[in-house]
């Protein structure tokens, strides 16, 4: 009976501890990309329609609490403005540069690019595991000329 409830004691520790070791490392390659795309698709969304709802209720509960919907749609009012409209992205792939990361308090770091025409999408994006998936808690997004080739 005693190897037995070892035997539960291990299993359970397995069983919580797997799901918190997976959220400090880098999601795959398939995982990070759906990730990124669907958190700068909302964005896109939010931005093309006035209305941050939806943005909102999906980001961390720190950023949920800092940014009201009102005040996304403030900070983000020149994407608006200048009609900016990104969503062919969701059939591009995503260029990271530097290479993603878990940073040492865990919080999952992606910066990259889309090479979108006739300007570049880049992005910087922060993710922290919460309810048991990566959620955004920071999100820095710039449009600028392509970089032409000499």
């Amino acid at each position: 009976m005693r190897a037995f409830n070892r035997f539960l004691g291990v299993l359970a520790f397995l069983l919580f501890a797997v799901p918190a070791v997976a959220q400090n490392k880098v999601p795959s390659d398939r995982v990070l990309e759906a990730l990124v795309k669907a958190t700068l698709l909302t964005f896109n969304d939010a931005n093309v329609t006035g209305n941050y709802d939806v943005f909102h209720a999906k980001a961390a509960k720190p950023f949920r609490d800092q940014f009201t919907p009102e005040k996304l749609k403030t900070t983000f009012s020149e994407f608006n403005k200048k009609n900016i409209d990104f969503d062919i992205i969701a059939a591009m792939t995503p260029v990271y540069v530097p290479k993603p990361a878990v940073d040492g308090d865990g919080k999952l770091i992606v910066k990259g690019h889309f090479p979108t025409e006739p300007t570049r999408l880049n992005f910087e994006l922060d993710f922290i595991p919460s309810d048991g998936e990566w959620k955004m808690i920071r999100i820095y997004v710039k449009t600028e000329p392509k970089a032409e080739k000499n």
